[in-house]
Protein backbone atom coordinates (compact mmCIF):
# COMPACT_ATOMS: atom_id res chain seq x y z
CA UNK A 1 0.00 0.00 0.00
CA UNK A 2 2.89 2.09 0.79
CA UNK A 3 4.70 1.64 -2.20
CA UNK A 4 1.65 2.19 -4.22
CA UNK A 5 0.94 5.20 -2.36
CA UNK A 6 4.74 6.54 -3.11
CA UNK A 7 4.83 5.57 -6.57
CA UNK A 8 1.03 7.72 -7.40
CA UNK A 9 2.85 10.12 -5.48
CA UNK A 10 6.12 10.40 -7.40
CA UNK A 11 3.91 10.05 -10.79
CA UNK A 12 2.14 13.41 -9.90
CA UNK A 13 5.31 14.77 -9.27
CA UNK A 14 6.40 14.14 -12.44
CA UNK A 15 3.24 15.16 -14.13
CA UNK A 16 3.09 18.07 -12.63
CA UNK A 17 6.43 19.25 -13.28
CA UNK A 18 6.70 18.29 -17.28
CA UNK A 19 3.16 19.60 -18.25
CA UNK A 20 3.72 22.65 -15.62
CA UNK A 21 -0.11 23.92 -16.21
CA UNK A 22 0.88 27.56 -14.76
CA UNK A 23 3.73 28.01 -17.03
CA UNK A 24 1.64 26.46 -20.34
CA UNK A 25 -0.83 28.72 -18.88
CA UNK A 26 0.99 31.84 -20.57
CA UNK A 27 1.03 30.04 -24.27
CA UNK A 28 -2.74 29.31 -23.89
CA UNK A 29 -3.58 33.18 -23.16
CA UNK A 30 -1.11 34.21 -25.69
CA UNK A 31 -2.49 31.86 -28.17
CA UNK A 32 -6.41 32.86 -27.69
CA UNK A 33 -5.54 36.59 -27.09
CA UNK A 34 -9.26 38.04 -28.58
CA UNK A 35 -10.86 35.38 -28.67
CA UNK A 36 -14.43 34.91 -27.00
CA UNK A 37 -15.26 33.26 -24.08
CA UNK A 38 -16.99 30.51 -25.53
CA UNK A 39 -14.15 29.96 -27.69
CA UNK A 40 -11.85 29.80 -25.50
CA UNK A 41 -13.34 27.28 -23.65
CA UNK A 42 -14.04 24.73 -26.61
CA UNK A 43 -10.55 25.38 -27.44
CA UNK A 44 -9.70 24.34 -24.02
CA UNK A 45 -11.99 21.32 -23.80
CA UNK A 46 -10.45 19.78 -26.89
CA UNK A 47 -7.06 20.36 -26.19
CA UNK A 48 -7.00 18.74 -22.42
CA UNK A 49 -8.95 15.71 -24.07
CA UNK A 50 -6.76 15.14 -26.85
CA UNK A 51 -4.00 15.16 -24.52
CA UNK A 52 -5.53 12.83 -22.15
CA UNK A 53 -6.05 10.64 -25.47
CA UNK A 54 -2.55 10.56 -26.92
CA UNK A 55 -0.82 10.08 -23.62
CA UNK A 56 -3.47 7.70 -22.70
CA UNK A 57 -2.65 4.87 -25.78
CA UNK A 58 0.97 5.50 -25.42
CA UNK A 59 0.96 3.84 -21.91
CA UNK A 60 -1.72 1.25 -22.66
CA UNK A 61 0.16 0.27 -25.76
CA UNK A 62 3.67 0.96 -24.82
CA UNK A 63 4.47 -2.54 -24.38
CA UNK A 64 3.37 -3.31 -28.05
CA UNK A 65 5.49 -0.52 -29.00
CA UNK A 66 8.47 -2.20 -27.27
CA UNK A 67 8.22 -5.08 -29.07
CA UNK A 68 7.34 -3.70 -32.13
CA UNK A 69 10.44 -1.68 -32.53
CA UNK A 70 12.63 -4.16 -30.30
CA UNK A 71 13.17 -1.29 -27.60
CA UNK A 72 14.21 -2.64 -24.43
CA UNK A 73 13.14 -1.13 -20.92
CA UNK A 74 16.49 -0.31 -19.93
CA UNK A 75 17.57 1.80 -23.21
CA UNK A 76 14.05 3.42 -23.21
CA UNK A 77 14.36 4.70 -19.55
CA UNK A 78 17.98 5.67 -20.46
CA UNK A 79 17.13 7.69 -23.79
CA UNK A 80 13.97 9.15 -21.83
CA UNK A 81 15.53 10.43 -19.27
CA UNK A 82 18.57 11.82 -20.93
CA UNK A 83 15.43 13.69 -22.85
CA UNK A 84 13.36 14.87 -19.59
CA UNK A 85 16.28 16.16 -18.31
CA UNK A 86 17.25 18.30 -21.12
CA UNK A 87 13.86 19.41 -20.96
CA UNK A 88 14.33 20.36 -17.38
CA UNK A 89 17.53 22.02 -17.77
CA UNK A 90 16.32 24.69 -20.41
CA UNK A 91 13.46 25.87 -18.16
CA UNK A 92 16.53 26.04 -15.61
CA UNK A 93 18.19 27.81 -18.10
CA UNK A 94 15.19 30.46 -18.48
CA UNK A 95 14.99 29.13 -22.14
CA UNK A 96 11.66 27.69 -23.96
CA UNK A 97 12.43 24.26 -24.52
CA UNK A 98 12.32 23.14 -28.60
CA UNK A 99 9.67 20.35 -27.34
CA UNK A 100 7.47 23.15 -26.92
CA UNK A 101 8.52 26.23 -28.95
CA UNK A 102 5.99 27.72 -31.01
CA UNK A 103 5.35 30.45 -33.47
CA UNK A 104 2.27 32.46 -34.14
CA UNK A 105 -1.18 30.74 -34.55
CA UNK A 106 -4.47 31.89 -36.03
CA UNK A 107 -6.98 31.75 -33.74
CA UNK A 108 -9.61 28.73 -34.38
CA UNK A 109 -10.29 25.86 -33.03
CA UNK A 110 -7.38 23.78 -34.45
CA UNK A 111 -4.44 25.39 -32.06
CA UNK A 112 -6.41 22.81 -29.62
CA UNK A 113 -4.71 20.16 -31.56
CA UNK A 114 -1.49 21.94 -32.35
CA UNK A 115 0.01 23.27 -30.77
CA UNK A 116 -1.85 23.07 -27.09
CA UNK A 117 -2.32 19.78 -27.03
CA UNK A 118 1.06 18.52 -29.04
CA UNK A 119 3.23 19.32 -27.82
CA UNK A 120 2.44 21.73 -25.04
CA UNK A 121 0.47 19.18 -22.74
CA UNK A 122 1.14 15.88 -24.15
CA UNK A 123 5.09 16.27 -25.90
CA UNK A 124 7.43 14.43 -26.27
CA UNK A 125 8.91 14.91 -22.62
CA UNK A 126 5.11 14.58 -21.26
CA UNK A 127 4.80 11.15 -23.06
CA UNK A 128 8.64 10.00 -22.39
CA UNK A 129 7.91 9.92 -18.85
CA UNK A 130 4.11 8.43 -18.92
CA UNK A 131 5.87 5.29 -20.51
CA UNK A 132 8.63 5.34 -18.24
CA UNK A 133 6.12 5.03 -15.38
CA UNK A 134 4.28 2.45 -16.58
CA UNK A 135 7.08 0.26 -18.53
CA UNK A 136 7.68 -2.55 -16.30
CA UNK A 137 5.72 -1.95 -13.53
CA UNK A 138 1.67 -3.31 -12.32
CA UNK A 139 -1.61 -3.46 -14.45
CA UNK A 140 -2.91 -0.90 -11.07
CA UNK A 141 0.06 0.76 -11.57
CA UNK A 142 0.08 1.58 -15.41
CA UNK A 143 -3.91 2.21 -14.60
CA UNK A 144 -2.28 4.57 -11.94
CA UNK A 145 -0.48 6.37 -14.45
CA UNK A 146 -3.59 7.06 -16.44
CA UNK A 147 -5.41 8.16 -14.62
CA UNK A 148 -3.06 10.47 -12.43
CA UNK A 149 -2.54 11.99 -16.29
CA UNK A 150 -6.58 12.30 -16.19
CA UNK A 151 -6.08 14.04 -13.20
CA UNK A 152 -3.46 16.68 -14.42
CA UNK A 153 -5.25 16.91 -17.67
CA UNK A 154 -8.23 18.45 -15.56
CA UNK A 155 -5.90 20.59 -13.24
CA UNK A 156 -4.40 22.22 -16.69
CA UNK A 157 -8.44 22.90 -18.22
CA UNK A 158 -9.01 24.60 -14.88
CA UNK A 159 -5.68 26.63 -15.00
CA UNK A 160 -6.46 27.86 -18.54
CA UNK A 161 -9.95 28.63 -17.69
CA UNK A 162 -8.83 30.76 -15.09
CA UNK A 163 -6.07 31.73 -16.90
CA UNK A 164 -6.62 35.43 -17.54
CA UNK A 165 -7.57 36.26 -13.54
CA UNK A 166 -4.40 34.41 -12.40
CA UNK A 167 -1.76 35.73 -14.87
CA UNK A 168 -3.65 39.54 -13.47
CA UNK A 169 -2.85 37.97 -9.40
CA UNK A 170 0.49 36.57 -9.37
CA UNK A 171 2.30 38.45 -12.43
CA UNK A 172 4.98 36.81 -14.52
CA UNK A 173 7.91 37.19 -12.51
CA UNK A 174 5.88 34.69 -9.82
CA UNK A 175 5.46 32.87 -12.92
CA UNK A 176 9.06 32.29 -14.06
CA UNK A 177 10.11 31.31 -10.48
CA UNK A 178 7.58 28.91 -10.88
CA UNK A 179 8.89 27.25 -13.96
CA UNK A 180 12.71 27.14 -12.69
CA UNK A 181 11.13 25.26 -9.83
CA UNK A 182 9.48 22.63 -12.49
CA UNK A 183 12.64 22.87 -14.50
CA UNK A 184 14.44 21.67 -10.97
CA UNK A 185 12.64 18.51 -10.51
CA UNK A 186 11.90 17.34 -14.11
CA UNK A 187 15.67 17.28 -14.39
CA UNK A 188 16.09 15.14 -11.09
CA UNK A 189 13.22 13.00 -12.49
CA UNK A 190 15.32 12.89 -15.29
CA UNK A 191 18.57 11.80 -13.83
CA UNK A 192 16.46 9.49 -11.79
CA UNK A 193 15.30 7.42 -15.02
CA UNK A 194 18.92 7.25 -16.26
CA UNK A 195 19.79 5.97 -12.68
CA UNK A 196 17.08 3.17 -12.90
CA UNK A 197 17.63 2.10 -16.59
CA UNK A 198 21.17 1.48 -15.37
CA UNK A 199 20.22 -0.25 -12.14
CA UNK A 200 18.25 -2.52 -14.81
CA UNK A 201 20.62 -2.58 -17.40
CA UNK A 202 23.49 -4.40 -14.65
CA UNK A 203 20.57 -6.25 -12.26
CA UNK A 204 21.76 -3.82 -9.53
CA UNK A 205 19.07 -3.36 -6.80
Amino acid sequence: MDSTLSFALTVFTGFFAITNPISNMTVFVSLTDGANKKTKHSINKRASIIAFIIVSVFVLLGQFIFEMFQISIPAFKITGGILVFYVGFEMLQSKKSNVKHIKEVDIDENIAVSPLAIPIIAGPGTIVTAMNFSSNVSTIKTALVVLIFGLMCILTFLTFRMSDLIVRKLGNNVISVIGKIMGLIIAIIGTGMIIEGIKISFDFF
